[in-house]
């Protein structure tokens, strides 16, 4: 019986490691507290209770119901849940999408160094932690968890192939839109690995078009009032810009903070976590490039463009490069499956190991910081404002502070406008909230007060806060 446990533990080594690593790696994000995004989005705290009529079925230009269901459940009790329940989902997502990665290398024929490697490569990649240490992210996490469970069971059913892999698609596109991309990623991946035939691949392509046809025009369809953010209007400059980011993020390991964030630019220690990661990423993406004229990695590099598609015209972060994440796993694997002489790649790979959770330590250690910055001026807000009051309107002083990702936040990002006073109340009060921005100058206090006093004399609201980086002053009535 030993022998056999032994056995198994051998043969899926990576499996026991992440189910280990989960755990901690829960323990380590649970302290991070809402920041930016996480105040505007529909994982917050929902009160509304007719938010199945006006949240459920759309919001804005999404439609991720499932986003709203997780804000209705945390509203229940905010302190309590949130965003405690939105890190567990985060994180079991994670693993049950590495374990979905695990299958899809075994499906794929990878050797068994090949898929234990690579899956502690998902799992641990710095490119990861933008989502698994955010917030609001389970959208993007269960979106690749569903797409890939969707090709497992496209290439394996027989009976019922088309409505258990579309439906599955759909659901991952109920989580994020990203999601739809499976709809064209299966037929490609699995004639990539002689799963289908090339009459197949056509038919089915034409099938996955029509079913995004059809989410098109439900989308169309739905009562909506849309109003588009100037970030995700396309432009060519952009374009080139996220294509960047996504070649940086996607096939280099280095600590982030340490090389873009200018408040904390460490370029000597960036430098040694590259060069200590360097050797393991050459094994996966470089030392067998010349074998990437494979039919298999031509069409996983297809498949790999297609995921990441929808962000790189629009909006393209640290977080989206979770999309693309499993294309780029089977890259790796392919070329680790190659290797011959293991010894060095091993080396190499522990090397990668040791800087990868360094890193992802400090990445999530700044997520903490910055959340602890909103908390910390919620309090002082209160603290000031002395007694709860209805309404409030806060002036926020342009910050020229550096921001990189979810990880190191604007001050008044952290503050969520002033949402993070309500937080603080558990949402008893302020009732409501309105901010506007001044610019930054040698008169800009001044001119907030002169705008607070105005405010105040027309009686629309019961107190004014001034937001200038972390420090908040208040006027009261």
């Amino acid at each position: 019986m030993q022998d056999s446990y032994h056995q198994l533990i051998k043969k899926h080594w990576s499996i026991v490691i992440i189910f280990v690593l989960a755990p901690i790696l829960l323990c380590a994000v649970l302290p991070i507290l809402p920041t930016h995004d996480d105040w505007a989005g529909t994982t917050k705290p929902d009160f509304n209770p007719f938010f199945i009529k006006e949240h459920f079925f759309f919001y804005g230009y999404h439609w991720r119901p499932f986003d709203t269901w997780i804000g209705y459940i945390v509203g229940r009790n905010p302190q309590a849940l949130w965003p405690k329940f939105n890190h567990i989902l985060v994180v079991i997502g994670h693993l049950l999408c590495s374990l979905a990665v695990y299958r899809l290398l075994a499906v794929l024929g990878f050797n068994k160094a090949a898929r234990n490697i690579a899956t502690i490569f998902f799992f641990l990649t710095p490119a990861t932690m933008a989502t698994v240490s955010a917030i609001d992210s389970q959208n993007q996490v269960y979106a690749l968890t569903f797409g890939i469970i969707s090709f497992l069971l496209y290439i394996k059913l027989k009976k019922g192939k088309y409505a258990v892999w579309l439906t599955l698609v759909f659901l991952a596109t109920l989580f994020k839109e990203n999601g739809l991309m499976w709809v064209w990623m299966c037929p490609i991946l699995a004639f990539g690995f002689d799963f289908i035939d090339k009459k197949t691949l056509k038919k089915d392509l034409l099938l996955g078009t029509a079913l995004m046809a059809v989410y098109a025009l439900a989308i169309l369809l739905l009562p909506k009032d849309i109003t588009i953010h100037p970030e995700y209007v396309p432009d060519n400059f952009k374009t080139i810009k996220n294509i960047i980011k996504f070649l940086f993020l996607s096939f280099t390991t280095v600590d982030y903070i340490y090389l873009l964030h200018y408040p904390n630019r460490n370029l000597l220690l960036a430098a040694i976590s590259f060069l200590l990661a360097t050797p393991f990423m050459y094994f996966c993406f470089l030392c067998y490039i010349k074998q990437f004229a494979d039919k298999k990695i031509v069409c996983t590099m297809i498949g790999l463009i297609i995921a990441v598609a929808p962000h790189l015209g629009t909006v393209f972060s640290m977080m989206h490069v979770y999309a693309g994440l499993a294309m780029i796993t089977i890259i790796a694997a392919y070329s680790i499956s190659l290797i011959n002489h293991i010894k060095p790649m091993a080396f190499a790979f522990l090397l990668w190991v040791v800087t990868a959770v360094l890193i992802d330590i400090h990445l999530i250690d700044e997520s903490i910081k910055s959340g602890r910055v909103g908390k910390n001026m919620a309090q002082e807000a209160i603290q000031k404002t002395g007694k709860p009051v209805k309404s409030v309107y806060v002036i926020i002083i342009e910050d020229d502070y550096p921001k990189l990702s979810s990880f190191c936040v604007i001050p008044n990002e952290a503050f969520g406008w002033g949402q993070a006073v309500r937080y603080e109340t558990n949402y008893k009060w302020p009732e409501a909230i309105e901010d506007t921005t001044i610019e930054r100058s040698a008169d800009a206090i001044k001119n907030a007060k002169k705008l607070g006093l105005e405010t105040l004399n027309k009686k629309q609201y019961d107190c004014v806060w001034i937001i200038n980086h972390e420090d908040i002053d208040v006027i009261k009535k």
